[in-house]
């Protein structure tokens, strides 16, 4: 069976399905009773069972039809729910997870069978007495269950052609056999069960008729029978029990044929030799030549669609937003064109702005109509990329709760707006950079109950997780009520490593000593644990945030707690830019970055510890002079004014001296490949208007 058309459904559904699966366990974790959360634990289960066996993933279906077993019977009151259950079922899901990533890596679910979690479900199923049913063993058919009058396989019209090649198989000593097949009301992908059937069918025979035709069972063109005549040396019983073996068949019933009792053929048939070519009858679709090689049905090998069947579709459940998955990449084709059309608008804007004023009204019209139309249409192509961060955050609440375990510390996590909407591509990355900060915060953030009880703090530590849009930015959160960083511990670690020698430590303030701890390899921890403390994750952190534009910040308060701060853009594709000129060249700076502009004569700028600042009302600011840092020549005289462009990093402020300002313009940014990585402050670059580059800089990076 072709599955890979529906891989990308099945991964996508499958993962949802493990989510919210995880989701209600921990839910049932803490309400074992709650009657909603089982069933909702079982319809997920139910699903994923008949979705793996649709595609031919007999260990996961066997897998989740054992923990489906359980819930049948905790939900009838069977059973109830216990911690060590609940071990039990995180388990399942792992495992779950394990055949799920190699399904995506490889297309199979690899070889484990998880034989001993199997068991410990049906362990769990003996306890209440054992009459539970146990994993999917298909029913053993003792006979056929046919009835002799009415078999739907006699109403048939058979051609002439497959009538012949009826009567040759019989010569031969073939067997030819009707097989009616019936499936469940509840089945939903009809046409994935009718091809599982088609398939176990002919690995036992040859297919010759299928009522309704192959390519209208293929397009769900029937209700919940099909019937088929099959040629074969095998037992019809064997037939049978392979067709029931399909997940969500309700019936197989089958015979031998007897044309005799075929309503539609005549008995004066039997003169007719095997070279009379078939008739073409209108109604009839499938007509099969005397030496036909392959079977009739072929055309069902090529897809099975999966198409919900709307009728079936009125179950008690809610309604759910309607989403249509699109691939990244046609996301990022419709973004490049998007960026070509911009170009296009700037090239207008640059032309107009070189004719006489007021000559070309019209002109100036069109170039403001496009204006809106690009604009709109970046908005649009932007909320199309835009995913909520749940898909995410959903999986930290189950990891805390097995660190709170693992580490015997009492944790809670909080987590605050799950909806927030960042760029899909930005969403994809932000995973690891959370888990290790969480995985921190329960490690060395959060203390032992004996120094929390000391403390006079509760007993359960306390974990956020809080996202929230600002400007153009998306904020996330990392914060414990725990010890807080402990800041000469900090120092006293990078003078034992050779960081930093003990004079600069005298003369480092605290927000510097916390920057320490993002280099490599930089752990305070007494000893590696497999949570944290190999000091492999906060160097991880900031480099993965800062190649994503974004930046990270530290607050920590000694005995009171940490809170870790990320600052991510909304987008990584186009944003508002000032233009600027540096000697000869042109610069963008991205206006999320940029506080004020300002006018400074050259009597305001100070020395202080051999550094040039300003006072910028009440604040000392640094000065980064962009033409040393871009070693190109500047075209102001000294004595002139400086143009500053004051630019913020978290807290951090500093001003880049400019040559000339441009002005304000939406930009296209252009990555310039992997060849360009060690350049830190030059971000990608952009195409003008007048076809010149400009480089974009990264102010982050600067300061």
């Amino acid at each position: 069976m072709d599955v890979s058309q529906y891989l990308e459904i099945f991964l996508d559904e499958t993962r949802e399905h493990l989510q919210n699966l995880n989701t209600q366990i921990l839910e049932l974790e803490a309400d074992p009773e709650g009657e909603d959360t089982i069933k909702e634990i079982f319809r997920a289960a139910h699903s994923l069972k008949g979705m793996a066996g649709t595609m031919g993933y007999k260990r996961m279906q066997n897998l989740t039809h054992d923990m489906e077993n359980v819930f049948t019977e905790v939900r009838n009151g069977n059973i109830k729910v216990r911690p060590d259950m609940i071990d039990v079922l995180f388990k399942c899901l792992d495992a779950l997870e394990e055949y799920t990533d190699n399904i995506q890596t490889t297309a199979d679910e690899g070889t484990n069978d998880n034989e001993a979690l199997i068991k410990q479900l049906n362990n769990i199923l003996d306890e209440k007495g054992g009459t539970a049913p146990k994993a999917a063993v298909v029913p053993e058919v003792k006979k056929a269950a046919v009835p002799e009058e009415g078999n739907r396989w006699d109403a048939i019209v058979l051609d002439d052609s497959q009538i012949n090649v009826i009567k040759e198989a019989q010569h031969m000593g073939k067997k030819v056999y009707g097989l009616n097949v019936t499936i469940q009301e509840s089945c939903i992908l009809k046409a994935a069960r009718a091809f599982l059937v088609f398939k176990a069918v002919e690995e036992r025979g040859e297919i010759i008729v299928s009522d309704p035709s192959a390519q209208d069972v293929e397009d769900e063109k029937f209700d919940r029978e099909f019937t088929l005549i099959i040629l074969s040396d095998v037992d019809i019983n064997e037939i049978i029990r392979a067709a029931e073996s399909v997940s969500e068949i309700e019936k197989a019933e089958g015979g031998l044929i007897d044309l005799g009792k075929n309503k539609h053929y005549k008995a004066g048939n039997d003169t007719v030799p095997a070279e009379i070519p078939a008739t073409s009858e209108p109604e009839q679709k499938e007509t099969v030549p005397v030496a036909a090689a392959e079977p009739a049905v072929k055309p069902a090998a090529q897809a099975a669609p999966v198409k919900a069947d709307n009728k079936k579709q009125t179950s008690g459940k809610p309604v759910v937003n309607r989403t249509v998955r699109v691939d990244i990449e046609k996301l990022d084709s419709l973004m490049n064109l998007v960026s070509e059309l911009i170009i296009a608008k700037n090239s207008l804007v640059s032309a107009s702005s070189q004719e006489q004023v007021g000559a070309h009204n019209s002109f100036d019209e069109q170039i403001e109509y496009l204006e809106s139309v690009t604009t709109n249409l970046h908005e649009s192509v932007m909320k199309v990329r835009m995913v909520p961060i749940e898909s995410v955050v959903n999986k930290f609440p189950r990891m805390i709760r097995d660190l709170s375990k693992k580490l015997d510390k009492k944790m809670e996590l909080y987590m605050t707006g799950e909806d927030t909407e960042l760029d899909r591509t930005v969403v994809d990355e932000i995973g690891d950079p959370l888990m290790h900060l969480l995985r921190n915060s329960a490690d060395h953030g959060l203390e032992s109950a004996e120094v929390r009880a000391e403390r006079g703090k509760p007993a359960v530590g306390s974990i956020f997780l809080d996202a929230y849009q600002e400007g153009n930015n998306v904020v996330i959160e990392v914060r414990d009520d725990g010890n807080g960083i402990d800041v000469e511990a900090v120092k006293n670690k990078a003078i034992d490593r050779g960081a930093i020698t003990p004079e600069q430590a005298a003369n480092m303030t605290d927000k510097e000593v916390i920057g320490l701890l993002f280099l490599p390899s930089f752990s305070t921890a007494k000893q590696v644990t497999d949570v944290s403390g190999r000091g492999v994750g906060l160097d991880v952190v900031k480099s993965k945030i800062e190649s994503l534009s974004g930046e990270v910040e530290v607050k920590s308060t000694l005995g009171e707690g940490s809170t870790w701060i990320i600052r991510l853009p909304l987008t990584l594709a186009i944003v508002q830019a000032l233009m600027v000129v540096v000697g000869n060249e042109k610069y963008a700076i991205p206006l999320g970055m940029i506080q004020t502009l300002e006018d400074i004569p050259p009597t305001d700028v100070k020395l202080v510890q051999n550094k040039e600042v300003i006072n910028l009302r009440g604040t000392v600011i640094p000065l980064i002079y962009l033409n040393e840092v871009l070693d190109v020549e500047s075209k102001k005289a000294e004595d002139e004014s400086l143009i500053v462009v004051i630019v913020k990093k978290g807290d951090q402020l500093a001003g880049l001296v400019i040559d000339e300002l441009i002005g304000q313009q939406e930009i296209v940014i252009k990555s310039l490949g992997k060849y360009i990585k060690q350049c830190k402050f030059i971000s990608g670059a952009t195409i003008l208007g007048d076809g010149e580059i400009a480089l974009i800089l990264d102010a982050n990076a600067l300061i």
